[in-house]
């Protein structure tokens, strides 16, 4: 891999890391693009700093784990995700979750930085349960009396497509670069994780 396409990379992974550490307010409902439902569910996962994290995650663990591994990860997030979103919309509920949400993502990057091995059966699990919960999430958070389909539609398809790009990209480059890339990505998510889990612990004091 070239010089310029490493500077890129790292460029990429600076940006993200900065974005997910940037202070953002919690929003109840899908933010309104003015485009469609649909797309409102695209962009809500992107600004949705738990949700981004444990689905990047998931994708740069999937990856390396192997082109097996990922295959089984691309069916059971985003189907795991869409029906903990029916789930949660069928059941609505104040409840947030903070403190799960923050585990999960918190847990896929020490994973992630510890370089972990995972088969395929665990992974697989893994990812369903994730996906159960923060889909869950998602769905609780919609309005209760007017749930929109359309964009728990929206944000599957935005969880496919990020971790299908994120899984083939390490599956496909070996350089060794990448793969401390891929550890250190992980470390930043376990950082955010801790920061996380300090202001809830302030918060609830």
């Amino acid at each position: 891999m070239s010089l310029r396409r490493r500077h890129q990379v790292w460029s990429a992974l600076t940006i993200l890391a900065g974005f997910c550490l940037a202070p953002m307010s919690a929003h109840a409902h899908l933010v309104q693009t003015g485009f469609g439902t649909f797309y409102d569910g695209l962009v809500h996962l992107v600004l949705t700093p738990a949700d981004l994290l444990v689905v990047l995650g998931l994708g740069l663990l999937a990856g390396s784990c192997g082109a097996a591994a990922s295959r089984g990860v691309l069916l059971a997030l985003p189907g795991a995700w869409l029906v903990g979103g029916l789930i949660g919309v069928s059941s609505p509920s104040a409840h947030s979750l903070p403190w799960a949400t923050t585990i999960s993502f918190g847990m896929t990057g020490l994973l992630l930085a510890m370089n972990a091995k995972l088969s395929k059966p665990w992974i697989m699990s893994f990812a369903g349960a994730a996906g159960l919960l923060h889909g869950y999430i998602n769905g609780v958070t919609m309005a209760p009396e007017a749930p929109d389909w359309l964009s728990l539609i929206g944000v599957t398809t935005m969880v496919f497509m990020l971790v299908t790009w994120l899984a083939a990209f390490v599956v496909s480059v070996h350089a060794y670069w990448v793969r401390i890339a891929v550890r250190v990505a992980g470390s930043w998510i376990v950082a955010v994780g801790l920061l996380s889990l300090g202001w809830l612990v302030r918060g609830n004091g």
